[in-house]
């Protein structure tokens, strides 16, 4: 390629293992996971979880041959546009900046809120304000600084979740005692109310849900351009996110259906409080707490540092101005991570004045847009693999092979399609539609008329 392919390489494969954990495991699991129950029940949970996971794990495959083939800062939306198509690149690239800056201003909030609990004297806007400082520092200075410190709020939120799947086992084989139980719960609340009270329906009407909370997987491939080894870093930390993914979720999710009856779940707090103030561990709120305060931090984080990413890689395509490809001597973009800050107030800001329109349509929009990026990476890599061949180069030359070519790309790109089709059938969601197609179409007609437009352009200066 003409332009820069990557920043610095200064992560290290414990990096980016953390930081794949760090970004899937957020407030998805810790808060959304009992409205999954609520709906789902506790067997649909489970497998709703079990499909979200092999989607995700599905895609990541695909993720895995694109970015050790071409380890790019901005990844994905670099080849959409080379595999997929121009127009499409920049759709790709917007939606994913989009969905990591909305979030960050609801983390903003969420923090904020937590600590006022702790400190009520203390304004929830001071608390958010200390947050946001903290996050853009912790990406400001270097690329290092910000996988070391990810790397540690990654590390607090991994060891809750096996704290609470054994505190929990423990608790559901009876050698724990259980409010409301006389003897060991078992799984009892599994067939209680039947094997699906709300009907099967429920595991596909939750598959949006399921996915946002899988989301940030993907970072992986954001990581790629940054790695120091990515030939190295990016397929082991890719091997690994399969089975942590199905210990952490679903050992979580089958400790949480077991000892929470699916009508109390996600109804009055965190399902991980509930169970964890059942089974009298003391001070169970506050822990929680401390852990969601955690996963919120290491979330807008996460969110920053792709955000910015993306941003730069879009300025070092040449779609927006050059300014925001420019770094400091660390290598750090710092408009680009200035502006993506600067979104993530103003989606903070929409969300107090303007909850009910603008920032109902950002959050809408967000929600979808993760699954039409895996979507994007499963197309990238059907014509990234038949483009290889066709160039005249052996399968044996990629250091990284998608396994069971086609069936994988294929399965990660259909599944993802049905999930965002399925959510038409639950109303409380179905406005996502409304807003995120049009949304799409207008984002990438806008971009295929500037393309154009910029074409005569230079037809007419060489004439």
């Amino acid at each position: 390629m003409a332009h820069q392919t990557h920043l610095q390489r200064k992560m290290t494969t414990r990096h980016i293992r953390m930081i794949s954990l760090g970004g899937v495991i957020g407030t998805g699991l810790f808060l959304s996971s009992g409205y999954t129950i609520h709906e789902a029940g506790p067997l649909g949970t489970v497998i709703a979880y079990l499909v979200g996971g092999l989607i995700v794990f599905a895609v990541m495959l695909c993720l895995g041959e694109l970015s050790v083939a071409m380890p790019y800062t901005g990844a994905f939306h670099v080849y959409a546009k080379k595999y997929i198509g121009p127009s499409t690149g920049f759709v790709v690239a917007i939606l994913y900046w989009l969905t990591w800056t909305i979030a960050l201003g609801s983390e903003y909030t969420a923090a904020g809120l937590i600590m006022q609990k702790w400190f009520p004297q203390v304004s929830v806007w001071i608390w958010s304000l200390t947050c946001m400082i903290l996050i853009f520092l912790s990406n400001f200075f270097s690329v290092k600084a910000f996988a070391e410190s990810e790397f540690w709020f990654a590390a607090i939120k991994v060891f809750a979740i096996v704290a609470f799947i054994v505190l929990g086992g423990l608790a559901i084989a009876g050698f724990l005692p259980v409010k409301g139980y006389h003897a060991a719960p078992g799984l009892a609340n599994f067939y209680r109310n039947g094997w699906f009270p709300n009907g099967f329906s429920g595991v596909f009407t939750t598959m949006l849900t399921v996915n946002f909370a899988f989301s940030g997987t993907e970072l992986i491939g954001v990581t790629a351009g940054e790695a120091e080894n990515p030939q190295k870093a990016i397929p082991s930390a890719i091997k690994t996110t399969l089975w942590r993914l199905l210990i952490f979720f679903i050992g979580s999710i089958a400790v949480m259906s077991a000892l929470i009856p699916y009508k109390v779940a996600g109804v009055t707090q965190s399902p991980f409080v509930y169970v964890l103030d059942s089974i009298h561990v003391p001070f169970a709120a506050n822990i929680m707490n401390f852990v969601v305060l955690t996963a919120i931090i290491s979330a807008a984080n996460s969110g920053l540092y792709a955000s910015t990413r993306m941003l730069w890689s879009l300025s070092n395509e040449g779609t927006i101005p050059a300014i925001f490809k420019k770094t400091n001597k660390n290598g750090i973009p710092v408009l680009a991570l200035i502006f993506s800050m600067l979104g993530g107030v103003f989606a903070l800001v929409s969300s107090k004045i303007a909850a009910d329109t603008v920032y109902l349509v950002l959050v809408s929009i967000s929600g979808l847009a993760v699954v039409f990026v895996w979507m994007a990476i499963a197309w990238a890599e059907l014509n990234f693999r038949k483009q290889f061949l066709k160039d005249g180069h052996q399968l044996s030359e990629l250091k990284y092979k998608t396994p069971w070519y086609p069936v994988v790309p294929y399965f990660a790109f259909i599944a993802s399609l049905l999930s965002c089709v399925l959510i038409w059938f639950d109303p409380t969601q179905r406005v996502a539609l409304y807003y995120t197609i049009p949304f799409v179409l207008v984002c990438y007609l806008g971009h295929r008329f500037w393309l154009r437009r910029k074409d005569n352009e230079v037809v007419k200066e060489a004439e």
